[in-house]
Parts: structure tokens; sequence; C-alpha cells
């Protein structure tokens, strides 16, 4: 007995423990790396099907709005069909994702497809979405299989969190084209507050052979040359004014999404009858609304916000309230791109009231309310840096911070774990 406690309390032994125990971290670490290659181009070459499936939609919808708007009510019947029929236990769409990372359950595989036809169908007919959360969610799916696998291996118990984070980052450098806004994305969107560094390596080698591959596919993202003005004590006002406003409206976003979502089930709770009605009230809206300004991503409006091309200043606020309702109803896609065109038509409105150049201020709505919303702080300030060019850092940190600080820690990820500012 003495013998075994002198060994404990021994300062060598002790030192060698750790050693060891470094190495094996190490070690885990490694592995994980290789595997995030091809697990990257894996999830790449998905996200590129999916974005060239989302442009072709994209593109028949433009040509014949009307048309295409007409049969919204009907895709929504078919989105609510496939789901009960083939969907079971996939319903949950990004809270599988974070329960996954926590080792609480598997994201079923059948969940990527099903995710993929539905968005597929809610863009062709109109509906107001993004694609954000369907990138992520194949990766995390696929990245989740290997992980479930993999985890039976002694070397890989504690590693299935590591695995969601790597689908997380390729799946959204992929599809946005922005490797390190993806990274650390997939750090801290799990946890707020906390950043999971063991993850870090893996998940930087996900992103970018996800990138790499996803463009040499032909995939690309938003990317705006915008100046920045001079930094001065007059900007920095008007930069610390502009930050509780997008905080705000991103926490107002992420707050009324997640409880129309429990509204409207409770309102009609057979989700055919629900989709296909609101497919039908929505489907008169987007085309009565300067006719289908507001459907799909929103793209045209952002880049006008950020082109200095013409923009309403309702724009923002009809966005925002219809891509709720798609959503809520039971229509598929992500809320990240619309956020974009929220948050860049907004920032082009408010600009004229503090004297700010409208592209530069639309710049900063498109990356500070989408971080509001999701409860993320560093990823916003990257996308904004890979998007709109490294000068408008210093005014994205500053924007960034506030908007964080002011957004009451509301999430559109209900499942997200909050451990405070």
């Amino acid at each position: 007995m003495k013998e075994k406690e002198n060994m404990r309390d021994n300062p060598i032994v002790a030192y060698e423990k750790r050693v060891i125990s470094s190495i094996e971290e190490y070690k885990v670490v490694a592995v994980l790396s290789l595997i995030a290659f091809p697990l990257g181009a894996v999830v790449a070459f998905i996200e590129v099907v999916f974005g060239r499936g989302l442009m072709a939609v994209t593109g028949a919808r433009l040509e014949n709005p009307a048309g295409w708007t007409a049969f919204l009510p009907l895709a929504g019947v078919f989105i609510a069909l496939i789901y009960k029929e083939f969907g079971k236990g996939t319903e949950r769409g990004m809270a599988l994702v974070f329960d996954a990372a926590e080792g609480k359950c598997s994201i079923p595989l059948r969940l990527a497809p099903l995710v993929i036809i539905a968005s597929w169908m809610t863009h062709l007919c109109g509906g107001s979405a993004g694609r954000e959360g369907v990138a992520v969610q194949i990766g995390a799916t696929l990245a989740d299989q290997a992980g479930s696998r993999l985890s039976r291996n002694k070397l890989f118990e504690n590693s299935r969190d590591t695995f969601v984070i790597c689908g997380i980052a390729a799946g959204f450098a992929g599809l946005f084209q922005t490797p390190f806004a993806a990274i650390f994305f997939s750090l801290e969107v799990l946890v707020c507050g906390e950043l999971k560094y063991k993850s870090l390596f893996p998940a930087t080698i996900a992103a970018f052979t996800s990138y790499f591959v996803a463009k040499a596919c032909g995939l690309s993202g938003e990317h705006v040359a915008i100046h920045a003005p001079e930094f001065t004590l007059d900007l920095l006002w008007k930069l610390a004014v502009l930050g509780p406003i997008f905080g705000a409206v991103g926490a107002f976003f992420a707050s009324t999404l997640r409880r129309t979502k429990k509204f409207l089930p409770v309102l009609i709770p057979n989700p055919i009858i629900r989709t296909g009605l609101f497919g039908l009230i929505l489907g008169i809206l987007f085309i009565a609304l300067h006719y289908g300004r507001y459907s799909g991503f929103g793209t045209e409006i952002t880049h006008a916000a950020l082109t200095g091309g013409k923009i309403y200043a309702y724009d923002w606020i009809l966005k925002l309230v219809l891509t709720i309702l798609t959503l809520s109803a039971g229509f598929m896609g992500g809320e990240l791109t619309p956020l974009f065109t929220i948050g860049s038509s907004l920032g082009a409105v408010v600009a004229g009231f503090l004297g700010l150049p409208p592209e530069f201020a639309a710049a900063l709505g498109y990356s500070a309310i989408f971080g509001s919303a999701t409860n993320t702080f560093l990823a916003p300030i990257l996308i904004g840096t890979e998007c709109f060019g490294a000068e408008n850092l210093p005014a994205l940190v500053i924007v960034c911070s506030v908007a964080f600080f002011a957004n009451f820690n509301k999430s559109i990820y209900g499942s997200q774990k909050k451990l405070g500012i």
C-alpha cells in the first residue's frame, strides 16, 4: 500500500503520466485530422449537388415567379407527406445536431436527402428560406454517422462532438465559401460561452478541404469589396449605435421564430393542412409584394444593399416576417441567408440617418444580425472579413461585440447551451 502511495506522490511518475496522457490526446487529434480530409471532401460533393440544385430551381422560379409560386401550397403538402412517411425522427432538424454532439442520439442518415428535397421544393415554389441550415445538417449527418461507427473504438469514445463539429464546419465552408467563419461557427455555436478548441485542428482540415473541393466544382459565395471609412471618434459612436439595433433585430428574429414554430402546430395540429393553408397565404403575399422580391434567399436584395442598388425602407421587415412564417409553417431551409438579407437591407436604411455609406452599413448589418440571431461572436466578424475585406475588421469587431451583448442571449437554435456572457 505504501509503495502505491509513494508512486502516486512521486513527481517523476506524475510527470510521466501527464506525458503519456498528452501523447494519447495528440494521437486522437492526429487521427481525427486525417479522417477530416475525406469527410470534408464527401460533404463538399454533396453540398455541390445541393447548391447546384438550388441554383437550378431558383433560376426556374425567377423565369416564372407567379407560375411556380402558385404551387407553394402543393409543395407544402408534399413536404408534410414525405416527412410523415419517411421522416420520423428527423423532424427536429438542427436540434438533432446539437443532441448528437452531446452523444444523446445519432442523426438518421435519411435526414440529409429529406432536407435537400424539401429545401429544393421550398425554393422552387417561392418560400422565403435559406440554405445554411440544410448545409450544416448534411455535414453533421455524415460526420455523425462516421462518428457513431468509429466511437466503438476506444480511441474515439469521447470524440462524437468533434465529428459533428467537423461536419458543421465542412457544410458551412463548402456552401458559403467562407472557411474561417465556418471553423469558428462550428466551434462556438454548440455552447455559447465556450470554444471547443480540442476540435480546432480537425475542424480546420474539414473546412478547408470542403472549401477547396466545392470551389473547384464551381460553387461561389457572396464576396463584395467594401471600402471602410477612416476610423475616427465620429465613426466610433455611430458604430456603437448600430450594434444595439442589429442585436435587437437579431434577438427579435430568433425569439419570434422559436415562438411561432411552437404556436402554429398548436393552432393547426395537422401538418398537411398547416403547410397547405400557409402555402396558399404565403404564395399570395409573395406575388402581391413586389412580385416575388421576398421569395427564396433574398440575394437580390442583399446584392442591391451592398452595391448601392434600390432598397425599400420596409425590405428588412417583410423579409423577416415572411421568413418566420415560411419556416414556422413547415417549409424547409435555413435562416442565415435571409438574415444576411435582413441585416444588409436594414443597414442600408439606417445608414441614411447616421451619415454612413450605405454599402458599409449594409456589410456590418449582414454580419452582426447573423451573429446576434445565432448567439455567436467570432463567426460573424470573420464572415464579414472574408466577404467584404479585412479593412472592415475594426468596425466589425465593435458592431458585432455590441450586437452580441445586446441580443439578450437569444438564439435561433433552441438546443444551444448557454454559459452566459
